[in-house]
């Protein structure tokens, strides 16, 4: 599995295997976010596992569970801190990726990227750009229409 980069401290991905945390830390990445509610899916890792194995191979572990309708500002603003106190690069994950990407874009930490920018991180991602396309209408200050 290759992460992808969102910007230069963090990355989304798709869940991992138990194998991918030892790719993480060669790969360079400090600090894995676990974005997934445990029980979302019978096989899923679980974070009591992914903690366990973010720590044998020497990374950072926090645990976000969110839902795409159920983000908050303070999960977001987790988020952000989490970036910003990491050592070194972060992978967040969740089922496919699209969840930690919008949880980032909440965090409000876009810079000056615009929604094509963005949307063009989500095809990237393999999200359907009319889904996030209306999500980021719906969620990023407000107003997509507000970024040009």
């Amino acid at each position: 599995m290759k992460p992808i980069a969102v910007t230069a401290k963090l990355a989304v991905a798709p869940q991992p295997k138990l194998s991918d945390f030892q790719e993480f830390r060669r790969s360079g990445f400090t600090t894995v976010v676990n974005n997934r509610p445990d029980g979302e899916d019978p096989t899923q890792l679980g974070s009591a596992v992914e903690a366990e194995a973010a720590r044998a191979a020497g990374l950072g572990y926090v645990h976000i569970p969110v839902t795409t309708m159920g983000m908050t500002e303070q999960d977001a603003r987790l988020l952000k801190e989490t970036i910003e106190q990491a050592p070194g690069p972060v992978v967040a994950h969740c089922r496919s990726g699209a969840r930690s990407f919008y949880l980032w874009v909440l965090s409000g930490d876009l810079d000056s990227l615009s929604d094509e920018e963005l949307l063009a991180k989500a095809r990237e991602l393999g999200v359907d750009t009319n889904a996030a396309r209306a999500w980021l209408a719906a969620h990023r200050n407000g107003s997509a229409g507000d970024h040009k």
